[in-house]
């Protein structure tokens, strides 16, 4: 399993696993990967969950630069501000 820093073993016990910091479609794809998979989900049950194609599910997950994706972050730069992600608590 992948985080976005390294952690020694055991770490997830004692402390919260660290945010994905996104600052572009690359590292998006890690993340998005990452929960996925913890989610016990294939690409295709989160595809068909989300109503997207599992194609384009793959190229987010490979951290292509979608369209979309390059909105969110171009308003997010302006903005000032940097997203993460980090398992919900709800």
């Amino acid at each position: 399993m992948q985080t976005s820093d390294s952690q020694s073993p055991g770490d997830s016990i004692t402390h919260p696993e660290k945010p994905f910091r996104l600052y572009t479609a690359a590292s998006a794809g890690p993340a998005i990967r990452h929960y996925r998979e913890e989610a016990g989900l294939t690409q295709e049950q989160l595809a068909d969950m989300a109503g997207l194609n599992r194609s384009y599910l793959s190229e987010l997950e490979q951290g292509k630069e979608t369209e979309q994706m390059r909105r969110i972050l171009r308003l997010l730069k302006l903005l000032g501000v940097r997203a993460t992600l980090q398992k919900a608590d709800w």
